[in-house]
């Protein structure tokens, strides 16, 4: 059976990782069922005929450089196979693992060893510290390994602790650091080599529920600092959408889905990942980007007080933004305002334009920004070059995270209607199509139009 996944890594360059159809069987005649494999044989079947497992099947992805790569599964899924077969402790039976381009998986003993010493660190959910050892001696280790001088693997190892907020306790044993605290020195240890590639095999498993979240956000800062790509098992969904850039979802030895998080929240390709997300917390996952409508606004110069009314009372709407000619927000404008102003004479719109509003990135939760929505006013969306990309009203919000089934008629950006090629109906809807727009729609609209919130 084919659980081949389309892949497509968060970057255009040449990925960090590549697996290729990676196959590792437990058991006594492994080829042989490589052969049932290859004929269509499931792990249950091939387990009852030759007492071989599948470990994982055909697996198939890419992590590009920088990105934080989530591995979830359940118990049995395959997960820690995997990852062990990325760093080969565990040597795969067929299929090929890619670092940098050079395949690992059918790499001699010696040059494996290499590798994981300058290319890859590994963390483990039990830590793996040596109890003997002070925790800087710890954090030194791979250093030691590495063949660097002592004076110069202390400081590392200083500096490594006072990046993750231990440097205090360089000279405790691990015994007198509480779990979240040894976890960080196994972090450090693992940070410390400076090997570009960071495997964590359940890292935080072992941890109460408050210190696992402080160490995911622990995690989640060094990655925004040191860019490492990580590639993270986890056995809980709420962990792997809240670290993750994008998640693969393993059952049976196989992928089931890979996606960023709002993807694999919004788009789950079958039951199994329905299940698995149906009591996700939307609110914490969808981002504004996504669900952000397409506006295009008033342009401050081209447009004056009793031309902005017009457009408002073309299309029934009660109030619109204005940009600069740079395409930045500077402020919104109301019909009733508009309507008493024109009827003053004043065709000045700068002069009943209110130029406080709330202001957003496309990149942040739902959850963070919905207080700002209170006073009716919709968030302007906007991108890293201060440019109006889109706006999100409440409603939008209280659509997308369920607690409504449908959008209402209150003022609300404009939006072109889906139409039968921006939509796929065997698919199922995207917050973009619940909203009536998608998100590379408002980034990429057409600027020498006018219309209105």
């Amino acid at each position: 059976m084919d659980h081949h996944v389309n892949d497509h890594t968060i970057s255009d360059s040449k990925p960090k990782i590549h697996v290729e159809k990676l196959v590792k069987i437990y058991g006594p005649s492994p080829h042989h069922a490589l052969a049932l494999l290859r004929q269509g044989g499931d792990r249950h079947s091939i387990q009852q005929e030759t007492g071989n497992i599948l470990g994982i099947t055909d697996v198939t992805f890419s992590v590009a450089e920088g990105e934080l790569f989530v591995i979830m599964g359940l118990s049995g899924s395959g997960k820690s196979t995997l990852v062990r077969c990325i760093n080969g402790l565990i040597q795969p039976t067929s299929g090929h693992v890619l670092i940098d381009g050079e395949d690992v998986a059918h790499a001699n003993e010696k040059r494996i060893r290499d590798i994981r010493r300058s290319k890859v660190a590994m963390v483990f959910q039990r830590f793996g510290l040596f109890p003997h050892k002070t925790v800087a001696e710890n954090v030194e280790y791979g250093l030691k390994v590495q063949g660097l001088a002592t004076d110069e693997r202390r400081q590392k190892a200083l500096d490594t602790l006072e990046v993750v907020g231990l440097r205090q306790w360089a000279d405790y044993a691990p015994s007198s650091l509480s779990g979240g605290m040894q976890q960080r020195v196994g972090l450090a240890r693992a940070l410390a080599t400076d090997a570009p590639i960071l495997l964590m095999d359940e890292a935080f498993g072992a941890l109460d529920p408050l210190i696992r979240r402080d160490m995911q956000d622990e995690l989640i800062r060094l990655q925004s600092e040191l860019k490492k790509t990580v590639v993270f098992i986890s056995h809980d969904i709420q962990e792997a959408l809240r670290i993750g850039d994008r998640v693969a979802i393993m059952k049976d030895g196989y992928i089931v889905q890979i996606g960023t998080p709002e993807e694999v929240v919004t788009q789950p390709v079958n039951s199994y990942i329905r299940d698995f997300v149906k009591d996700v917390n939307r609110a914490q996952v969808l981002k504004t980007g996504t669900i952000m409508r397409k506006t295009m606004p008033l342009i401050l110069g081209e447009v004056n007080a009793s031309g902005a009314l017009d457009l408002l009372r073309n299309h029934q709407r009660e109030r619109a933004y204005v940009v600069n000619r740079q395409r930045q927000p500077v402020g919104w404008v109301m019909r009733s305002q508009l309507e008493h102003c024109v009827e003053q004479g004043n065709d000045d719109i700068t002069q009943m334009m209110h130029s406080q509003f709330p202001q957003v990135s496309p990149d942040v939760s739902l959850e963070s920004v919905f207080h700002l929505c209170q006073d009716g006013v919709p968030l302007a969306v906007v991108g890293d070059d201060q440019t109006l990309k889109g706006v999100v009203e409440q409603a939008d919000i209280f659509a997308n995270i369920g607690m409504i089934a449908a959008e209402t008629n209150s003022d609300r950006a404009i939006a072109p209607p889906a139409t039968a090629e921006s939509a796929d109906s065997s698919s199922p809807p995207t917050p973009n199509e619940l909203s009536g727009a998608s998100s590379s729609e408002a980034s990429d609209s057409d600027h020498s139009q006018q219309a209105v919130v």
